[in-house]
């Protein structure tokens, strides 16, 4: 069994340089805080509103933002209500959110988002099946405008059309930067396409995508390279969850899997490496797991945690040096202006959990300031 940052004194919290600036790619963020990507449906139409706005804006004091996940396409939606960044619209959308975060002095990135099998025939166009590397239903729901379902069994891709795949996500990494964002972060977690493509519990291929490490590392590296060509100069980020169970997902042995996948991301020009610790929303601690912090030592460059972390453990991550930049999800849903309290050491407001996804602006952008 693991625990992360098992290894640190807990007794002090010490001095830390958690509340001043860092550089990331060509940007200098003004705190090493992050607001985590939070899915929050609150896009009926599939793009960003006036309340999106009013949102992000808010939280705006963060080193960094990362957006909700932003479908790359009509086959990447699996969520009722999430937004994408495919059409024009859409584009244009996020020009007022992206320039009213900038206004306020924040950076935000887009997080590029396909979830693979976590869909159902109901949010496809044409009801037609979810995809996924192999023809494996996991044993979860899908969130439809009808509610929750239970997910099909997806359709295995072809070889031929992960070339459509990677094209829909460099024409998001375009689209995100037309629309005003500073970069993107590919989002290889929790679950969804990239990260159902790298675990033997999801993909059951045997052709060059399946099997060995490299092969089913092969499609997110295709894409991060792909991606990072586009958002070039250190504005491509990329989010895994190695140890992570989110959305039915497992493998057998993730250490040589994650390991592999980090020593091939060094050669990518990347503005940091995003990871989720533990089970996504659960418990930082996972039996049978690896220690993290191997990932740490064999990344060259900015590395980024999440999943469970409040004012204590986050000043003892800089402290140690376990992370370069720590996210917080929740968090910044109940608190838009938790960089304040954080440095500050002040009560934090409590999450409505009744709230947290779909509706209006209760639970949205009501939450209180200091």
């Amino acid at each position: 069994m693991k625990t992360l940052n098992s290894n640190i004194n807990t007794t002090n919290v010490p001095e830390t340089d958690l509340f001043s600036p860092i550089e990331i790619g060509p940007y200098a963020l003004t705190n090493r805080i992050v607001m985590a990507p939070l899915t929050r449906a609150r896009s009926p139409e599939g793009i960003a509103t006036s309340m999106m706005q009013e949102y992000y804006t808010q939280r705006a004091s963060a080193g960094l933002i990362i957006s909700e996940g932003l479908n790359i396409s009509p086959q990447a939606v699996g969520y009722a209500f999430t937004p994408g960044l495919w059409t024009t619209e859409q584009i244009e959308s996020w020009r007022p959110v992206t320039s009213a975060v900038h206004d306020k002095g924040g950076r935000i990135f887009a997080q590029l988002w396909h979830v693979g099998r976590v869909s159902h025939p109901d949010l496809q166009l044409g009801g037609l099946l979810p995809v996924a590397p192999s023809a494996v239903r996991p044993n979860v729901d899908a969130f439809t405008a009808e509610g929750k379902k239970p997910v099909k069994t997806p359709r295995a891709l072809r070889v031929d059309e992960l070339t459509e795949i990677v094209a829909d996500y460099e024409q998001a990494a375009r689209n995100a930067l037309d629309a005003g964002f500073d970069g993107v972060e590919i989002h290889a977690a929790n679950g969804y396409l990239l990260d159902q493509f790298m675990r033997d519990g999801a993909n059951q291929r045997t052709d060059a995508y399946g099997g060995a490490v490299q092969n089913r590392i092969r499609l997110t590296l295709e894409v991060t390279r792909a991606v990072a060509a586009i958002c070039d100069g250190g504005r491509t980020g990329l989010r895994i969850s190695p140890l992570s169970t989110a959305n039915g997902l497992s493998d057998s042995n993730p250490e040589p899997v994650f390991t592999a996948l980090v020593d091939q991301l060094n050669n990518i020009d990347l503005a940091y490496l995003h990871v989720v610790e533990g089970v996504t929303g659960g418990s930082r601690t996972v039996e049978g797991g690896f220690d993290l912090n191997v990932l740490r030592q064999r990344f060259k460059g900015l590395y980024m945690v999440n999943n469970g972390y409040d004012r204590k453990l986050a000043l003892l991550a800089r402290r140690s040096n376990t992370a370069d930049l720590i996210a917080f999800g929740r968090p910044y849903i109940a608190n838009p202006d938790l960089v304040t309290r954080l440095e500050r050491g002040s009560p934090l407001n409590p999450l409505d959990v009744e709230t947290a996804y779909g509706g209006g602006a209760e639970g949205y952008i009501d939450y209180p300031f200091l």
